[in-house]
């Protein structure tokens, strides 16, 4: 099977032009050769990302995890944040974070380990196996355990803060290095009718 990175997938739009920029995001080819273990999946012909990605399949190198420990985090990253938008591809992101952060910290590394470990007894095998009820209730009960904050915090960042999920989700990015918003958006409402021009002050632009 070839492996095709997602390396080049396409994110959000600049809204003047309708440009769709390239993202740099760490599912490199290099990184794939470098991992002493794979995570890999492939995109739905139905996501928003299947029409964006250089190929429908992605990987993702691991350094520290293995590859069940991976697939285990994701699966727990689904249940903590369900999107059915969103393809396994975006929660690799979160095990992508978390195997960088275990590669340097021997204490984190352990917490991820016992923490997978204890899914995987309280789901009665593996966690990866389970069904979604079993799985909900598996997490639920690790709610107050320091390897839960771990993953939930890390969720939040991991999976909001890229572009491919702005390009699921249809935010267009960042705006102040493209002169902020009034030029980009800021006056596209279209379901309500335009405030007549002395309804406020003119913008400052510098």
């Amino acid at each position: 099977m070839k492996i095709i990175p997602i390396s080049g997938v396409a994110g959000a739009c600049d809204e003047p032009s309708g440009e769709i920029r390239k993202l740099d995001i760490p599912l490199t080819r290099r990184g794939f050769l470098k991992g002493s273990a794979i995570l890999m999946g492939t995109i739905a012909t139905t996501n928003v990302l299947f029409a964006l990605a250089p190929g429908p399949v992605w990987a993702l190198a691991l350094t520290k995890l293995t590859q069940d420990e991976g697939t285990t985090l994701l699966q727990m990253g689904r249940v903590l944040y369900p999107h059915d938008k969103l393809p396994d591809a975006v929660y690799a992101l979160l095990v992508k974070d978390l195997d960088t952060a275990a590669s340097t910290d021997a204490t984190l590394a352990g917490q991820l380990r016992s923490g997978i470990q204890e899914l995987n007894r309280l789901a009665g095998g593996k966690f990866v196996d389970a069904d979604d009820r079993l799985k909900l209730e598996a997490v639920t009960a690790m709610e107050r355990s320091d390897f839960f904050g771990t993953v939930r915090g890390k969720c939040v960042t991991s999976l909001y803060d890229n572009d491919m999920a702005y390009a699921v989700f249809g935010y267009p990015g960042a705006s102040w290095d493209k002169g902020g918003y009034i030029t980009r958006g800021f006056q596209d409402l279209s379901w309500l009718p335009a405030p007549p021009v002395d309804a406020s002050p003119p913008p400052f632009m510098g």
